[in-house]
């Protein structure tokens, strides 16, 4: 039976009616107007509702006069709604010698407007209990915030005001700060990551010279460095008119009133020029090219990559079943070859899909000690496809891929802001929201004879782009000497921009735009309701309903992890967590693997600090199955040698690759530094390289047959389904017999070197690392910790707080700067962090040191009292939307042993805190003389500078020992 059909009673529950045969049309339907008539200026274009067997997000579409397209999908489950407008332009729209536009107009548009002052964007829908954030890829920019729904008219006057009113808000000054800040991301996100610029040189060789395709969103530097703020105001009216734009809301909102605001606030707009849609000019390879280069890691990594065709081509689908084959997860025929041989660590393939191409891609790093090279790797991979091309397509292939399809659109519709973004996609790039019905059509009829078509004709006996990143020094490790250079960019004169040049379209109101539109009242924000129950194995079961999608989570925690390993044993438990997710005696995790991908259901186990935690998630249709697989999981493993030496080698390259990530090696010395080498869970969860490499079998069962117990275990689940028949589900469970689990000492803590600078060479960093912290009190949730946070909330808890405003929006030295406390249930700290540029590491070490200390003087203004007990009071309208949400906090719950009333004791104590209590708080916990401070850089370039702030400063190794002890000179 497929996948779709096999789901249609599931299915059945999505839809506002009754059921009807799986071929019962999606029509979608129109109407004249709205009761009372639609306002002048704007037109329905379509209605689609929810039809009885199909899988679809009902919604209204229109459109403004001056071409604005607005989506309303109306979900009163929640009292939130969450606004997204999304232009369609992204890098592809790009002119060559003008890359990372795009995105450097995402943080423009966050930095004030003509009615909307510096950083009050972030301000006002922080302090509305609101998230916001904006994202850029090749092909569109998209704006998004949730917040409670009485501020929807805010936001909507808040995105008009960027759209048509934003240039005049544009200074030489913003443009300098933002400028720096884009920088700084890239040296975050790219530049000084392991493998960061990876994906730059793929795209370099794989595209023709000139393709809108062969630079990155974030761009070359180069490019920033020499335009001025003309340049991107030139960007900005071409690209960001309304009649390039989707505004796509939904939540609990009142449809009639929205689009008054709609045309209020969008409607006086101009339309900006005409805009079409890119050209899809399709390109090949002449012929393999080989390229390489050296990178700070510790693995080699091959990529492989053949251009293919486009997004929602009909060749699409049958090449991602291709990709499922040959390598997702462990049914794939790289897992077998390469995984599970031991010849790699990690051997994956993609195939990425945009507007105008998709790359279908592999991806492997060889294990160390096998004495597997790139050569070898890649001629597997060559041999793979030809054992695909021989062994055919398998039933178990479609419908494995089927079954995730369809599933994974399931639980895309578990939040306003998936469904929301989905249409939003649909509607931008391919001008109709409605294709999720399609979507799923064209993955159910890919047949065996289209994949083995698809692979023939894109990628059997088709040149690649074969791309070798070698540790520093390795240059004859590469898979095969390089055939292809680099080209010196070719980059046009540029020739500067006046301001007289440019065309600006002025929009003319009916009402005065600079008066902030009142909220409306607050909504009544309702806790889920919480049930309790307990199996006869003494296991307690927390759990919840959410009946607004088909779908069940549960977590079965376990009170065990890093806390409970023997020092010479660092890894233990998180390798007997992966030994779970291996074979069991009864069935290999391959039939396992293909069982749950076919089901659209996911079991994992994994162990932290103090709690291990399988997570279940699976469509409520298919949970019984889905719970067998967890239970023979956690009680039928079968601790298999073969396994475990795979995993160990797994988990060394990692511990070796996180050396070579500044910002790991930082969090790494942090927590040594705060609870000391004599504790295990201030050591990293992989271990270390000799305590994983001496870790054997018998470890793993014993550390099993001692802490994995349903005496310290207990469950949290989120279903549709009533708590009597989720009891009844879990009964399974109690076959899970109790023993006698000893309980951990008490960690005691070493004393603070107080005002030591701990500094760590990076040498070519291409930022720094700072981490400012001390210990303090363990979690409490209504008492001094949940204080101490509200305290913290201004100095570094948001974007609008000081240290942010400070090293990001004034000085430019960091992409984000953030502080604040954190606990669990016997020992907490508070932590100042940021990655900055190199050149500005003292500065910004000075600026954190100046604003802790300012802090630690007056606590916070009334000012931002105000607006923290605004932020955090009106923040729990989405807090408990989702299936993930609402299991939080029922976690939160049972491991702190909470009433379930405590969320309104927090309210209380918000709105009774005070300017002299956050004061008194701040100065008992933010002296900067009982901290310490972590520095990771490149010596060579920040160190003489870093002496003259006067701090005592002791040298570390990436394992955070002192240098003496580490035997370096």
């Amino acid at each position: 039976m497929s996948s779709l059909v096999r789901l249609i009673p599931l299915l059945c529950l999505l839809a506002l009616g009754a059921c009807a045969t799986p071929d019962s049309p999606a029509i979608p339907t129109e109407r004249a107007a709205l009761d009372g008539g639609l306002p002048a200026g704007i037109e329905l274009v379509e209605t689609v509702t929810a039809v009885p067997g199909e899988l679809l997000i009902p919604y209204r579409k229109y459109r403004l006069d001056n071409g604005l397209t607005v989506i309303l999908h109306e979900d009163h489950s929640d009292p939130l709604v969450h606004v997204d407008v999304t232009y369609h332009v992204g890098s592809a729209r790009e002119e060559i010698g003008k890359s990372g536009f795009a995105h450097f107009f995402e943080h423009m548009m966050f930095n004030g407007s003509e009615n909307v002052a510096d950083e009050e964007h972030f301000r006002l829908i922080t302090e509305a209990g609101g998230t916001l954030n904006g994202t850029t890829n090749t092909d569109r920019t998209n704006y998004f915030q949730t917040v409670p729904n009485n501020q929807l008219e805010r936001m909507l006057w808040l995105e008009s005001d960027r759209m048509g009113f934003l240039l005049p808000a544009v200074t030489q000054r913003k443009f300098e700060v933002q400028r720096e800040t884009v920088k700084n991301e890239r040296a975050q996100r790219y530049d000084n990551r392991p493998y960061g610029i990876t994906m730059e040189r793929l795209g370099e060789a794989l595209y023709p010279e000139g393709h809108p395709y062969s630079w990155m969103p974030i761009g070359y530097i180069e490019d920033l460095n020499r335009v001025d703020v003309n340049d991107l105001k030139a960007f900005f009216l071409r690209w960001y008119g309304p009649n390039n734009a989707t505004l796509t809301i939904g939540g609990d909102f009142d449809e009639a009133q929205t689009l008054r605001w709609i045309v209020k606030y969008f409607g006086p707009i101009p339309r900006g020029p005409e805009v079409k849609d890119p050209e899809i000019v399709p390109f090949s390879l002449p012929a393999d090219r080989y390229l390489s280069f050296e990178d700070r890691v510790a693995l080699p990594l091959l990529v492989m990559a053949w251009p293919t065709v486009h997004a929602r081509h009909a060749d699409e689908a049958p090449l991602d079943v291709l990709m499922s084959i040959i390598g997702q997860g462990s049914t794939s025929l790289l897992y077998k070859n390469l995984v599970k041989a031991g010849l790699a660590v990690q051997a994956s393939t993609g195939h990425g899909c945009q507007q105008l191409s998709c790359t279908f891609t592999v991806q492997a790093l060889p294990t160390p000690g096998s004495g597997t090279s790139l050569t070898d790797l890649e001629r597997i991979v060559r041999e793979t496809f030809e054992e695909f091309e021989a062994r055919g397509v398998e039933d178990d292939d479609l419908e494995r891929l089927k079954g995730q399809i369809v599933s994974g659109q399931i639980y895309g519709l578990e939040s306003v802001s998936g469904k929301v973004s989905q249409l939003a996609y649909f509607e931008t790039l391919f001008d109709n929201p409605n294709l999720m019905p399609q979507e799923i059509a064209r993955y159910e009829g890919v047949t065996k004879a289209d994949v083995m078509r698809v692979y023939r004709q894109y990628v059997k006996d088709r040149p690649a782009v074969v791309v070798s990143v070698v540790p520093h020094g390795q240059g004859d490790a590469v898979a095969r000497a390089d055939n292809w250079q680099r080209k010196e960019r070719y980059i046009p004169e540029f020739l500067p921009l006046s301001e007289s040049a440019l065309t600006y379209r002025a929009a003319v109101d009916s009402f005065d735009r600079s008066i902030v539109p009142p909220a409306g009242p607050n909504p009544e924000v309702h806790l889920p309701e919480v049930w309790r129950d307990e199996l006869a194995n003494g296991m307690v079961v927390l759990g919840a309903i959410n009946d607004e999608v088909p779908t069940s989570t549960l977590q079965l925690r376990i009170k065990t992890g890093q806390r409970d390993e023997p020092l010479d044993k660092l890894g233990l438990a998180q390798l007997t967590a992966s030994m779970l997710n291996e074979q069991t005696e009864r069935s290999s995790r391959e039939e396992l693997s293909n069982a749950l991908n076919k089901l659209g259901s996911s079991v994992g186990i994994s162990a932290g600090d103090d709690y291990t935690t399988m997570t279940v998630r699976s469509l409520t249709e298919n949970l019984d199955a889905t719970l067998d697989i967890a239970l023979e999981r956690l009680l039928e493993p079968k601790f298999d040698a073969a396994d475990l030496e795979r995993l160990k080698a797994q988990t060394v390259e990692s511990i070796r690759q996180a050396e070579k990530d500044p910002a790991t090696v930082a969090n790494r010395a942090r927590r040594l530094l705060l609870y000391g080498e004599d504790n295990a869970f201030a050591h990293p969860n992989a271990g270390t390289i000799a305590s994983v490499s001496g870790i054997t079998v018998d470890d793993v069962k014993a550390y099993y047959r001692d802490r994995y117990s349903s005496s310290i275990a207990d469950m949290i689940v989120v279903s549709d389904l009533p708590a009597a028949t989720v009891i009844e589900k879990l009964r399974r469970f109690e076959r899970w017999a109790p023993t006698r689990v000893s309980a951990s000492p008490t960690p005691s803590f070493p004393d603070l070197e107080s005002g030591t600078l701990y500094f760590i060479d990076k040498p070519g960093a291409a930022q720094s690392e700072i981490r400012i912290m001390r210990r303090s009190m363990p979690y409490d949730a209504t008492g001094e910790f949940y204080r101490a946070r509200l305290t913290t909330f201004p100095l570094g808890g948001n974007f609008n707080s000081r240290i942010n405003l400070n090293l990001r929006e004034d000085k430019g030295y960091t992409y984000g700067a953030r502080a604040g406390f954190g606990a669990n249930d016997y020992t907490g700290s508070f932590t100042a962090q940021a990655s900055v540029r190199t050149d500005a590491t003292t500065a910004s070490v000075k600026e954190f040191v100046n604003e802790i200390r300012a802090f630690a003087e007056t606590g916070m203004t009334e000012t931002e009292l105000a607006f923290t007990q605004s932020a955090i009071g009106q923040r729990d309208a989405r807090a408990y939307e989702t299936p993930s949400q609402k299991a939080g906090l029922l976690s939160q719950l049972l491991t702190y042993d909470l009433d379930e009333d405590f969320v309104e004791e927090q309210q209380r104590i918000l709105e009774a805190f005070t300017v002299a209590e956050s004061r008194a708080l701040a100065q008992r916990y933010l002296n900067l003389d009982d901290m310490i401070l972590v520095v990771v850089g490149d010596k060579a370039a920040v160190f003489e500078n870093l002496e003259t702030l006067g701090f005592p400063i002791v040298e570390l190794d990436v394992g955070a020992r002192p240098l003496r002890e580490a035997g370096a000179p």
